[in-house]
């Protein structure tokens, strides 16, 4: 098969994948369902398909490939378990806060800036229901310690070993970590006893019964 054929298909492929599911599919789903040997070749066509403007791609995005004038309609996200928002709870730790994924979750394509990591997490609590998040909720975070004075962020507690979601403010010698919810005090900290492992960019919620 000539290769311009291989693109084709790969090309189709794409279209298809996103039309029936809602996001672009991973180098990996493109190699087994077009019988393609080594996952090097199909990242050798998906470069030359970018070169060509075929396609376009997000650098280091799993499912970052867009058809030229076709458009993805959500990207697939991990889902890396739940967070509090009301006490602390503990999570998994540090070395595989990133590596343990529960499931995929569908998010709008414009709610994701390109070029970053994003991941979810489901909100346990309501100590954010006055910032519209609410038990039950996913929030959507990119996966970075940096974070600006009144941005909500999942804030791993190092002493205590638990993580929770609130709004960060640093204060002269301390960190607060400030719930919207006007019930609920805030969490203070040492600044050395703070790492931020993202920060919110967006919400999902459901209105019907059930979970996402």
């Amino acid at each position: 098969m000539r290769v311009s054929d291989t693109r084709q298909r790969i090309v189709e492929f794409i279209r298809s994948f996103v039309e029936q599911r809602g996001y672009a599919p991973t180098m990996g789903e493109i190699q087994k369902a077009l019988g393609i040997r080594w996952k090097s070749l199909v990242e050798y066509h998906l470069k030359a398909l970018e070169e060509e403007g075929v396609i376009t791609r997000e650098p280091e995005v799993a499912r970052g490939i867009d058809v030229y004038g076709f458009g993805k309609k959500a990207r697939a996200v991990p889902l890396l378990g739940t967070i509090a928002a009301g006490k602390s709870i503990p999570v998994p730790t540090e070395e595989t806060w990133h590596t343990i994924v529960h499931q995929m979750v569908d998010v709008p394509a414009g709610m994701l800036p390109r070029n970053i990591q994003a991941y979810a997490l489901r909100v346990e609590g309501n100590s954010m229901v006055d910032a519209y998040v609410d038990d039950g909720d996913i929030v959507i975070l990119e996966a970075t310690p940096a974070a600006e004075n009144g941005e909500m962020v999942a804030a791993w507690l190092t002493e205590r070993q638990e993580t929770t979601l609130k709004k960060l403010y640093r204060e002269p010698g301390r960190i607060r970590l400030q719930p919207a919810n006007r019930s609920m005090a805030p969490i203070y900290a040492d600044p050395d006893q703070i790492e931020v492992q993202g920060r919110v960019i967006g919400v999902l919620r459901k209105y019907s019964q059930g979970s996402l």
